[in-house]
């Protein structure tokens, strides 16, 4: 049998919609603000992607592995068994006591479990810090492939989507894909990312099926050169503003222009409110935003992930499905120099919500602005 081994870290991404940025030492937090776990859920949707129509095709039209050919290593419970049971896997629980509260050290002895047990490659939901620590215990000695449901998700690591994950795998598995690379860990101080700064580091590196199409890259940074054009395009949305419309202006150095020209003050890595020029709400959680724009007009301002591509999914996970549906696409700006433009190669813009209703919502062609007065269509995948 193929042995595919499996962790979920259960609490990440809590941090997301209530505005922690990131979930790093403060998962109570999260849970007293009313965050809901949806790592599992995406966790459950890789494996889906890797055994749905088993006894015919994907959605992509190529053959799926039957799941009676696969025997999935993982820990007990919440870190793996209770998703794999419910998917209709045969599974081989790891001897791995659990605390009530899981933590990294977990990850790190189920990892390690995992490849004594022969596993030829894992499958782990999270975020950079779940990163780590697989890295911590593996290091390159046995391929991985990321699920993405984290809140920060800066390492290439991870597959586009817990789908493309789940395709990853099958297609590993059955040895239809046999190339793996190396790809850098990172992680950012939360710490510091909560007051504003943003202080990345390279932890180590792991393997990962090589194949372009459906793994994350590397977020990349903005140069110096693009800070004009940025502020032309700031420029271009103010004047766009309408009369009581609520503005939430995502995170990220293209739209932290805007509040910087309104002189507002911002939060730079969080969902800021604008009205009428003022400065409504700084640093708003889903359930603030959810208050804000009830029975309200509003629009989304946002840019896409440098490197990556990604509109939401990624560091914005305030905006939640339930406020995008709301907004619908033409109340949606995005915003991007045409240096970030061309850094993607003609690829298109990711979404990964969480919901695929409103992934396929968001699908097709949406106006960017690029410039004052100057604008481009491009696609969504």
């Amino acid at each position: 049998m193929k042995r595919l081994g499996f962790i979920i870290n259960p609490i990440a991404g809590l941090g997301g919609r209530v505005g922690l940025k990131g979930t790093d030492g403060m998962a109570e937090t999260a849970i007293a603000l009313g965050a809901l776990p949806l790592a599992p859920q995406k966790a459950a949707r890789a494996l889906l992607s890797l055994g749905q129509n088993y006894s015919g095709e994907n959605s992509l039209g190529e053959n799926c592995l039957a799941k009676e050919e696969v025997l999935v290593l993982t820990p007990p419970g919440a870190m793996g068994e209770d998703i794999v049971r419910a998917a209709g896997f045969s599974c081989q629980v790891v001897n791995l006591p659990l605390a009530e509260k899981t933590s990294g050290t977990d990850t790190i002895e189920a990892a390690k479990k995992i490849r004594a047990l022969g596993a030829d490659i894992l499958l782990f939901a999270g975020g950079d810090g779940t990163a780590r620590d697989i890295c911590a215990a593996l290091g390159e000695s046995l391929p991985v492939i990321g699920v993405p449901a984290g809140v920060k998700i800066h390492s290439p690591v991870f597959a586009r989507s817990p789908e493309s994950a789940g395709e990853l795998a099958r297609l590993f598995l059955d040895k239809k894909l046999s190339q793996v690379c190396e790809r850098e860990v990172l992680d950012i101080d939360e710490d510091a990312y909560r007051k504003g700064r943003v202080s990345t580091r390279l932890y180590g590196y792991l393997q990962v099926p090589d194949q372009k199409d459906r793994m994350q890259n590397r977020k990349a940074g903005t140069p110096l050169s693009q800070k004009a054009a940025q502020n032309l395009i700031a420029l271009d949305m103010i004047d766009a503003m309408e009369k009581d419309v609520f503005y939430l202006v995502g995170p990220g150095s293209t739209t932290r222009p805007i509040l910087s020209n309104l002189n507002l003050t911002h939060s730079l890595l969080g969902v800021d409110v604008v009205q009428n020029r003022r400065l409504v709400k700084k640093d708003a959680s889903e359930k603030e935003l959810l208050e804000i724009i009830k029975d309200r007009s509003f629009k989304i301002i946002i840019t896409p992930i440098g490197g990556q591509g990604y509109l939401f999914g990624r560091g914005n996970h305030q905006i939640s499905p339930a406020i995008i549906q709301r907004a619908g696409r033409e109340n949606i700006w995005v915003g991007a120099t045409l240096e970030k433009i061309g850094s993607f190669q003609g690829e298109p813009f990711l979404v990964d919500t969480g919901d695929k209703e409103t992934d396929r919502m968001l699908a097709g062609y949406i106006r960017v602005i690029t410039g004052y007065r100057q604008e481009m269509i491009y696609p969504i995948a």
